[in-house]
């Protein structure tokens, strides 16, 4: 069942304060040992269901959540769609939690509103890491493995037609930096490619962001791949 905790910790108004939803109690024990004894970072709640987790997400207001997929009651990507959906979820942000067994379910995450994904076996390092970037306001998106899921699993999708979703508005600079987001390449990157400073790269996403009512930029990446301005790598290799 959920833990709560309610008392402030010291010096946790700097902390980034994480949401525990994962229903094996070893697991979710372990992870909220190492959070606890990051500097800078401090566990404000646990859950054991998906239900569990949308109602202390509304509760707490955490910067993170840190969500498994498989859970009773109601699955990690419902539980995202509601945090991410509700107004009280507006400052909060979910990583999601998946194995290589669960790969089907990274593209429904992302659509759902989830910031980016763990992979189970991740070292303690790279959980930190995943946080910290995550609730910086940045998505995990690792080009070498989330560009290859999306693209693999939007081709296996039934989705909406490109055509039926135009990019109305949208610049073709800006259709450029949205390319090479979903490419995978950061701000520096796409500044060094397009021969822009990073402000401007910023300011690009920051339209796109508001042109396409997209939440980050894991939802740039799967507009980009909807409006098929990029293929996934496996049609790439056939050349079609």
């Amino acid at each position: 069942m959920s833990r709560l905790e309610t008392e402030a910790q010291p010096g946790e108004g700097s902390s980034i304060r994480v949401l525990l939803a994962e229903d094996q109690v070893l697991l979710r024990d372990s992870f909220k040992m190492l959070i606890d004894s990051t500097p800078g970072m401090v566990t404000v709640g646990e859950a054991g269901t998906g239900a569990e987790a949308v109602r202390l997400a509304g509760q707490l207001r955490p910067d993170v959540v840190l969500m498994d997929v498989r859970m009773p009651e109601m699955d990690g990507i419902e539980a995202t769609r509601r945090i991410c959906g509700s107004p009280q979820g507006s400052g909060t942000r979910v990583l999601i939690l998946t194995t290589f067994d669960l790969d089907e379910y990274v593209y429904a995450s992302l659509r759902a509103g989830a910031s980016g994904f763990l992979i189970k076996n991740s070292t303690a390092a790279e959980l930190l890491g995943a946080i910290r970037v995550v609730a910086g306001g940045e998505a995990l998106l690792a080009p070498t493995v989330t560009r290859r899921l999306i693209g693999e699993f939007l081709q296996r999708s039934e989705r909406v037609p490109a055509a039926a979703r135009p990019l109305d508005g949208v610049t073709p600079r800006e259709r450029e930096v949205l390319t090479l987001i979903a490419k995978g390449l950061s701000n520096r990157d796409i500044a060094e490619h397009l021969h822009l400073t990073v402000g401007t790269v910023k300011t690009h996403i920051g339209h796109l962001l508001a042109k396409l009512q997209a939440r980050d930029r894991a939802q740039l990446v799967i507009a980009a791949y909807e409006a098929e301005l990029v293929t996934s790598p496996a049609r790439e290799g056939r050349g079609s």
